[in-house]
């Protein structure tokens, strides 16, 4: 995420918020904010969403990730919105929605489905 410049910009229970600004660094030959920061963004939204409700000492990895591409992905920046659907003690469902966002409009620019397995223990 550091590498892209995205920004956890709310975390609460069950739900994040990572935010992308739009720089000629994450986007493809049209200009468009290229899919692979699009997804890389809605993965790691909905892990956080699922994080917010494990133990501290839980990770967690995604087992099945699905996204839709519904609109090019323009405007001064994206959000993604990931919420849980369902936590388990194993697996956990996350929905997530990323909009692009130019003068205060928001259009849905994706949406995602992930499942996430919970592991304990050292990341790494």
């Amino acid at each position: 995420m550091r590498l892209l410049g995205a920004r956890l910009t709310h975390i609460g229970l069950g739900q994040v918020h990572i935010e992308l600004a739009n720089r000629p660094e994450v986007t493809q030959q049209h200009g468009y904010i290229h899919a692979g920061a699009t997804s890389a963004i809605a993965d790691n939204a909905g892990g956080y969403a699922a994080l917010t409700l494990f133990p501290d000492d839980s990770e967690v990895l995604t087992v099945e990730f699905k996204i839709n591409l519904l609109a090019p992905a323009s405007g001064d920046q994206l959000e993604a919105i990931g919420t849980v659907l369902k936590s388990g003690r194993t697996l956990t469902i996350c929905r997530v929605d990323v909009f692009g966002i130019r003068d205060q409009q928001r259009t849905r620019v994706a949406a995602a489905q992930q499942t996430l397995i919970r592991v304990t223990g050292p990341a790494g």
